[in-house]
């Protein structure tokens, strides 16, 4: 891999991976903004890649048609890692992954994960699940401990566990949502544990059944979102309350559908922006604390 030549062209690259994740990442932005300039405008070309890929699974049309978009997607990913890159997205990325070392491997997990969205609509137990949200999120945090640096190899394990949580999380949350596209990712063995029929999806219907698997579903998140805590102390200083706080929204997330007793019909779960700004200035500010470690 080698990287693009023209400076001007680079900075105008970063520049527009900012603009696209500032205008789409919710509260991806909000924990972006604590970290180093170097670091964070690789992010932003990290994030605007697999909004690229999101899109495509998410567009109106034939499965064909987003199924040969993706493709497409694909060769231009792997041109750009052998240093052919076209367009301002792939030409930050190229630049991000030869300047901190990225497995392209990581990168094309991601488009994989997006792919299972053409065609796989339903998990039939959590085995089947993981390995889609170990695609679609674990490998974007395993990319992003390659930005942020870390000095352990077992921060590897705790990325994967965060990215599981986080997703698993978005999944809960987006239940209605993705119901009324057909998919279901809630697993089906589970749903049959508890006595939750699809049926009962599409209708919103909340009753002890229903709260009782999302109190399963929950759990488990939880129990990632703890081990994903580990890896806190593993990154290098400057990057690690980007990592804290993506956990502590998208944890407080999940405790807000909680207290809302699993009702995530009625309306769509979200944070309110005055708590979004209050956590990014005190992280940011926080980042600046003298460590030993002080890259």
């Amino acid at each position: 891999m080698s990287k693009p030549t023209s400076t001007v062209n680079l900075m105008a690259a970063y520049h527009q991976c900012q603009a696209i994740t500032r205008s789409k990442a919710r509260n991806f932005y909000y924990a972006f903004v604590t970290l180093p300039k170097p670091r964070r405008r690789a992010i932003y070309a990290v994030y605007a890649f697999g909004r690229i890929a999101d899109d495509i699974a998410d567009s109106d049309g034939l499965v064909e048609t987003k199924a040969r978009s993706l493709a497409r997607l694909r060769h231009s990913l792997q041109s750009a890692l052998a240093g052919s890159p076209k367009g301002p997205v792939m030409t930050a990325l190229a630049d991000t992954a030869t300047t901190y070392d990225i497995p392209k491997e990581l990168f094309t997990h991601i488009i994989d994960g997006v792919e299972m969205d053409l065609t796989k609509v339903r998990y039939a137990s959590f085995d089947e699940l993981r390995e889609y949200c170990y695609r679609v999120a674990s490998a974007v945090g395993l990319i992003s401990i390659q930005i942020f640096g870390y000095n352990a190899p077992e921060a590897k394990d705790y990325a994967i566990d965060l990215g599981l949580a986080m997703q698993l999380t978005n999944i809960i949350r987006d239940i209605k949502e993705d119901a009324e596209r057909d998919r279901v990712y809630i697993p089906q063995d589970e749903m049959n544990m508890f006595d939750v029929t699809e049926t009962d999806l599409r209708a919103g219907i909340i009753d002890d059944n229903f709260r009782a698997l999302m109190r399963f579903q929950s759990e488990r998140a939880q129990w990632y979102f703890d081990s994903g805590a580990r890896l806190f102390p593993l990154l290098y200083p400057r990057s690690r309350n980007c990592a804290v706080g993506l956990h502590h929204l998208y944890s407080r997330l999940l405790n807000q559908i909680e207290k809302r007793h699993y009702d995530v019909f009625s309306e769509r779960v979200s944070l309110p922006i005055w708590h979004k700004l209050k956590l990014t200035v005190l992280l940011w500010t926080t980042s600046f604390i003298p460590h030993r470690q002080s890259k």
